[in-house]
């Protein structure tokens, strides 16, 4: 039997506005004791109004711009109705049929269980504007329940995609990129794990053709499931992996579902449990908010449109065709919008200074010529040892006391040969603990490289002298005796001799 998984998201962005989406209270509740930011229009008491939170609105259009969405010109909110613990309105304020963007895609890489990267897109139903409701919280031992308010009524952006999702791991690379565009939009910090996004999955299974030609392949989509309380990226993959084995169970046993329903993911058990059947629109009874007019999109949409900044997937792009980045180290170093920030003013800075050192015979330096020389240092340098300093000081990019010209000077020395990788990384540590100059450190610690040769043959000589042992085992053929013997120049040199130019004159020296 041929199955194929039909997967379609729906998923809440908390937008990071300063007030809740219809009230003056402030949208920061999460960081504040229970039910202390809260008023009668977020706890739906009788007679209070709601009031549109503008910022909102444009972030709602921000979003649908970025994403390449058809914006309404004529917007309203409607009344969702249902009753739960978490909405005290017994309703909550959301857009069924006029929602505030249509359409829309967005495209990002996927890589495959071998390996291998390939790019999808996925097309977007809609993104429209709500409320969020409270939170509930239960007590261990499960007798007790407690609804906290600060919540309810926090403005919600959700992005409904079509069914085009082909596997669990291209729903979790969609997430993903997804989050990034949130947080590149500067809309939402877009955390899973503090609930600021939130994902819920609809998977459905149908049998194909056992030799399928594409062009005729069944469009239909049968009744789906739809996986909630998933709270991240991982659970989101490993959820749609355990639906699939579960349908597919169902479909060969003959009994495929018949009806929508709702489970729940259990993250403790990796299993998804059932919950409820799923609600059909008509059973929300919708109707237009009767305390809202509707939206004139045209002036919003107008001053958000040059507010768009450049994407993820663009400045990947740009990284390696500016900056000569591997697409690898492009994406790393992308995926964190304050480091990209950083690594572009040290590649400015490490090309003014290139450009500015004249080149043997008195030539104008060549930047493009030496780009991808350029960039591979940048890109160990700033991944693999700044990463590392700052990840032993558990501090970000913002939080450096390095600055990129600084970076970009000590670069320049390894560049030159004036520090070798070993010192550099002395430099680095102490650059970071103090915010100093790369040269002034080299001087004060007298880490320069070595640059008098004649010295350097005498440490060579007495390195092969002390260790005869180790010289007869080179001459034996043991290649790697080699190594200790450099190892022993650069502690006699404390790091200061190049590791390459110390093998090359060992070498040398041991040929005589």
């Amino acid at each position: 039997m041929h199955l194929e998984p039909v997967i379609g998201l729906e998923i809440h962005v908390q937008l990071k506005t300063k007030s809740k989406m219809f009230c003056g209270c402030s949208n920061r509740g999460e960081y504040e004791p229970p039910n202390t930011t809260v008023c009668p229009v977020c706890l739906g008491e009788p007679g209070a109004l709601p009031v549109v939170n503008r910022q909102a609105v444009e972030f709602g259009v921000l979003i649908g711009l970025a994403l390449g969405g058809r914006i309404a010109e004529k917007s309203k909110f409607d009344r969702k109705n249902y009753f739960y613990p978490d909405l005290p309105k017994g309703y909550q304020i959301s857009q069924k049929d006029l929602p505030v963007v249509e359409g829309g895609s967005v495209s990002f890489a996927v890589t495959e269980k071998d390996g291998r990267r390939r790019t999808a897109t996925v097309r977007l139903n809609r993104v429209h504007l709500e409320e969020d409701a409270a939170k509930l919280m239960h007590s261990p031992d499960g007798k007790s329940s407690y609804v906290d308010f600060n919540r309810g009524g926090t403005p919600l952006a959700e992005i409904v995609t079509e069914p085009d999702i082909a596997t669990p791991a291209e729903a979790k690379a969609f997430l993903q990129e997804l989050r990034m565009i949130m947080r590149y939009l500067g809309v939402s910090d877009a955390d899973m794990e503090k609930g600021q996004l939130r994902c819920d999955a609809n998977i459905s299974l149908r049998r194909l053709p056992e030799k399928p030609a594409r062009e005729k392949w069944p469009s239909q989509l049968n009744p789906k499931t739809e996986v909630k309380n998933i709270n991240s990226f991982r659970s989101v993959e490993k959820a749609l992996e355990h639906e699939i084995e579960r349908q597919t169970l169902l479909w060969i046993n003959g009994d495929p579902p018949a009806k929508q329903s709702t489970r729940g993911w259990d993250d403790d058990k990796n299993v998804t449990v059932p919950q409820r059947e799923k609600e059909e629109a008509h059973d929300y009874r919708y109707f237009p908010e009767p305390d809202l007019p509707p939206l004139d999109l045209t002036e919003i949409t107008a001053a958000v449109r040059g507010r768009v900044p450049e994407l993820p997937g663009a400045r990947r792009q740009r990284f390696v065709e500016e900056y000569g980045f591997s697409e690898a180290d492009a994406r790393i170093v992308c995926d964190d919008q304050d480091l990209a920030n950083y690594a572009e003013q040290v590649m400015s800075e490490l090309q003014a200074w290139f450009e500015a050192t004249p080149e043997a015979g008195g030539q104008k330096p060549d930047w493009q010529k030496h780009l991808a020389e350029f960039a591979k240092l940048a890109g160990g340098w700033l991944l693999t040892k700044l990463g590392g300093v700052m990840a032993e000081m558990k501090i970000g990019p913002r939080d450096l006391k390095i600055t990129p010209e600084d970076f970009a000077e000590l670069l320049s020395l390894i560049h030159q040969k004036k520090l070798t990788g070993q010192n550099a990384l002395i430099v680095l540590e102490i650059m970071a603990a103090t915010g100093a100059d790369p040269s002034i450190i080299m001087e004060e610690k007298n880490l320069g490289q070595v640059e008098d040769r004649a010295e350097l043959e005498i440490v060579v000589q007495n390195v092969i002298a002390a260790n005869p042992g180790v010289v007869a085992d080179w001459r034996k053929g043991k290649g790697n005796a080699i190594q200790f013997l450099v190892g022993q120049v650069m502690k006699t040199t404390r790091g200061k001799s190049p590791p390459q130019t110390a093998r090359e004159m060992l070498e040398k020296e041991l040929n005589k």
